[in-house]
This record gives structure tokens, sequence and C-alpha cells, in this order.
């Protein structure tokens, strides 16, 4: 088979890691890739977010399979153009991409399934959206309804600060994406994601995982789009685990069935646990990122199996085959993200690395200059390993860290300290 990968993150190098060991895959591309990518598959210049080049280039370079890996191309409806062209394609379609796209879209669902989620208000005028933070106080979460790279959630501790991202999602801060504004009750408890696939009919449990969103250790500072993860997640138990896929995810995918928007494709379910049980935090409908380098490194070669079962509507007739063992993805970041860092800094040591099963660093951020790798973005590396025990798999993770020659580079020290 030829298949193409649309994305160039961490990600994307996990996904079609994944997908080379399996001898179904003749050829593979991927667009636009990154440096490491370019290593193992051809990577090409092209505009993911436009359907019509996007199909173009399916049908110029024979593709069999297309996986999408972000969200945005989903939202700007690729799927469904290649879908309509005759393509098998991983990835849901514009409506059913909703459920990323627009917060308040998912509280609907949520509303209509009698999911278990928290409380909320939508907003489309900062005044209203004041008025109610008076009321109810904090700690409260404020979210941009719309997609802001993982950056538009405020999980607000003080009145002042919830009031401050009112004003910056209402004056623009975070462009289209902040028009309209949900606010949640703040959930306390353990937050942990929940992988499942689905055909628009079977749901397939895939794995689960942790990740950390925080830039400081001990889970404190600024929000990012995640600085380590590991899988499986303790904190979902096979009880909760199951709690959540009957009042959750199930009831979800029948309520979007219901309304004609049948969901195909991988759904990660962010979930807050709180005294044996999961209340939906979010939904991404697509591979977290760096959740999905963990679950990579776990499935292997059978991830292009089941992400083809769930494109062809063979979800019911596929098994998940889990190892017993762990994985942890230990994030290298530019210093000063999330917030102003340098882009163009040379990375030693990479070409020294020894890659197998066991030990992956998927490149995130990286380009080639004059010969050399270099940073081109704020979180860069994924240093990942998977082991028989989690302890071990950690070991691998940052002993794989370490061997990076990038004076300006931010580990946190601490990823999977919950579960250790």
């Amino acid at each position: 088979m030829n298949i193409l990968i649309l994305g160039g993150g961490g990600r994307e190098h996990a996904l079609a890691w994944a997908v080379l060991q399996n001898p179904k895959c003749d050829k593979l591309i991927v667009a636009p890739g990154n440096a490491g990518i370019a290593q193992i598959a051809e990577c090409a210049v092209l505009d993911i977010l436009d359907a019509e080049a996007v199909l173009s280039f399916a049908g110029d370079n024979l593709i069999d399979f297309v996986i999408v890996g972000p969200e945005a191309p989903l939202a700007a409806g690729v799927s469904d153009v290649l879908r309509k062209a005759g393509f098998t394609v991983f990835g849901p379609s514009q409506a059913a991409a909703e459920l990323e796209a627009s917060k308040r879209f998912t509280k609907e669902i949520c509303d209509a399934a009698n999911a278990p989620t928290a409380g909320y208000a939508h907003f489309t005028e900062a005044e209203p959206a004041r008025a109610y933070i008076r009321e109810n106080g904090a700690p409260i979460v404020v979210k941009a309804d719309g997609l802001a790279a993982g950056k538009g959630v405020i999980v607000a501790m003080d009145e002042t600060t919830a009031l401050a991202a009112i004003d910056d999602m209402f004056g623009g801060t975070f462009g289209a994406a902040g028009a309209e504004v949900v606010i949640e009750e703040f959930m306390d408890g353990e937050e942990a994601s929940l992988f499942v696939l689905s055909d628009g009919e079977t749901i397939l449990p895939i794995g689960t995982a942790q990740d950390h969103k925080r830039i400081g250790e001990g889970d404190m500072g600024l929000n990012t789009g995640g600085m380590g993860a590991y899988s499986p997640a303790p904190v979902l138990t096979d009880a909760i685990t199951q709690q959540a896929l009957d009042e959750i995810l199930r009831p979800t995918m029948a309520e979007m069935a219901r309304r004609g928007m049948p969901y195909q494709g991988v759904l990660y379910a962010g979930l807050m646990i709180q005294d044996d049980r999961a209340r939906l935090v979010e939904y991404n409908v697509r591979f977290g990122d760096p959740e999905c380098q963990v679950l990579m490194m776990r499935l292997g070669a059978q991830a292009m199996d089941l992400m083809q079962a769930a494109a062809e509507g063979r979800l019911a007739e596929a098994r998940v085959n889990w190892a017993d063992d762990h994985a942890m993805t230990v994030v290298l970041s530019a210093a000063g993200y999330p917030g102003d860092y340098a882009k163009g800094e040379v990375i030693g040591g990479l070409e020294d690395l020894t890659e197998d099963s066991s030990h992956m660093m998927f490149h995130a951020g990286t380009e080639r200059a004059e010969g050399a790798y270099v940073s081109n973005g704020g979180r860069v590396l994924n240093a990942t390993a998977r082991a028989a025990t989690l302890q071990e798999a950690r070991d691998r993770a940052y002993a794989l860290a370490d061997q990076v020659d990038w004076p300006g580079s931010y580990v946190r020290r601490d990823i999977g300290w919950r579960a250790l």
C-alpha cells in the first residue's frame, strides 16, 4: 500500500514509525513532515489545509490510504473531500470533527447523551461572561470555543485571572477561536486520557495515557501542548474505563450517529477522575501529542491494521494485542517555551542515538540547516522508551534525552511522578 500521513510533528513521526513496521506499507509519504521524519520516509511540501491540493497530491502519488494527524485539516473538511473521491481515510468528517473544533458543540452533545461532564455556560459577548464569573467565583475554567492549538484553555484559580482570560479571548488573542467562549465548572481530581477507535458503529478501546500539560515540575506553571506522557495510566482502572465507555463514549457515539454524523477515526477523551468515577473534560478528534508517541511505541505495527479497520468499517473483527509493558516520552523544548523562544539552535548527538523498538527519539520541531539538525519550534524532540515497568521506561527515556547536545533545551525531570 502507498500511504500518506498528513502532519509534521512528533505525533506524525510516531505514526510514521509504527506504519513503517507493517509489511503492508510499500511506500510512505508524510506531508509536510520534519527533519526526523525525513530520515525514515519521503516528505512532501503540501498545504494540508487545502483539500483540493491534498486530493490532487494523493491522486498523483497513487495513494491507497490517508492518515490525518492533526485536527486542523479535519476541521477544514479535508477528509470529506478525499472520501468523496474514493480514498480510504483515517479521520472523522468535518461535521464530526466539531467534537474538538467547538467546545459548545461538545457540551450540547454531552447534554443530549447525558454524559457526565462539568457544568458550563456559553457566551458570545464579554460582559455577560464577566458577570457569570463574578457570580460563580473561582476556581473556574475559561475556554475559547474554537481551535486554539491547545492554548485556548485557562484554568483560573482566582477571579482576576478568569476576567483577564475573557478580555484576552474577546480581545482577539486567540483569533476566531475566541469569538465565542465556554466557561466551565472547575473539576477536581486526576486527569487521564482514554483512546478509542470508532468506525461509526463499533468502538474499540486502544489504550490509556497520562500527560503533563504544565511547564513546571510538580505540574505547576503555564499550560503547554504537553511536556511528557506515559502509558498505561494507572488511575484509569478497568472499572473506571468501563464506566467511561458506558456513560460517556458510547452515548456520545450514539448521539453523533443519531444526528447523521457517525464518528470514524480515533477519539481521545480527556477524563477527570474523582471518587472512582470519570467525567469528560474534553474530546480530541485525533491522537494526542505527546500521548501518540507512547501509544505507538506500545502498539507498533498493529497500529496501521487497527487504523485501516476503522477506516474500512471492520472494527468489529479487530483486536488489540497488548504487551504487558509501559512507555514514556519526555519532551525536549526550547528554553522559554511556551513563551518566547529561539529557533535555529543547533542540536547535536542525534545521529549517535541507538533507536530500536524500545528507544526512539521522535522529532516534533526540527529542520536541517547546513548539514545539522536545528530547532524549529517550541516542543522539539520526544525521547521515548518502553520497558517492562514504568520506572525502567522512565530511566530509558531520560537516558535518551540526556544524550542530546542542546544547551538551549528545557526538560521537565519529573514526568510520571503521579504514577511513580
